[in-house]
């Protein structure tokens, strides 16, 4: 089975980041989405979807420190089902996405808790491969160094269905 997500959005409000017992941060926040289609009518709509995100570890201290409510970003992540049981006895579920791939995309300033660099910068919760790590191979002299651009996933969209 294949549980994957891709969201680009707006986030709804501050992170709200904590530490488990052991150190490890969760930071939860909000994003909106929003779609713009023709209804039968022929007339342009919007629908604005609400979800709500998980982070752990690095990648929720990364998010503390530098989204504020507005940044736009793109997430990857996994679909869950939260569930628990309210004050008032009844059993409560929603869904939410635990986000494993974090890019700003914000412009430096843009923003008000802009500064974290030139380009739309990706972090990720990464996961230990637990086998040998091979050296590093040095670059030809020749060869200038590229810096490494962040891999956006190739998206067939109408114009007419980008949400900003």
């Amino acid at each position: 089975m294949y549980n994957r997500v891709i969201l680009v959005g707006n986030l709804t409000r501050d992170v709200e980041i904590r530490y488990t017992p052991s150190g490890t941060a969760i930071g939860k926040v909000g994003i909106a989405t929003n779609r713009r289609f023709k209804n039968a009518q022929g007339e342009q709509q919007d629908e604005t979807m609400f979800i709500d995100l998980t982070f752990f570890g690095r990648t929720a201290e990364i998010a503390n420190q530098y989204l504020r409510k507005g940044s736009k970003v793109l997430v990857e992540g996994r679909l869950v089902l939260e569930q628990w049981t309210a004050q008032d006895g009844t059993k409560r579920s929603k869904h939410s996405v635990t986000v494993d791939n974090l890019q700003m995309l914000d412009r430096p300033g843009e923003n008000s808790g802009g500064g974290y660099g030139g380009q739309a910068a990706g972090y990720g919760n990464s996961q230990p491969t637990g086998g040998y790590d091979a050296p590093a191979q040095p670059a030809p002299a020749s060869a200038p160094q590229q810096p490494a651009q962040p891999s956006v996933p190739e998206i067939d969209i109408d114009e007419d269905e980008i949400p900003f």
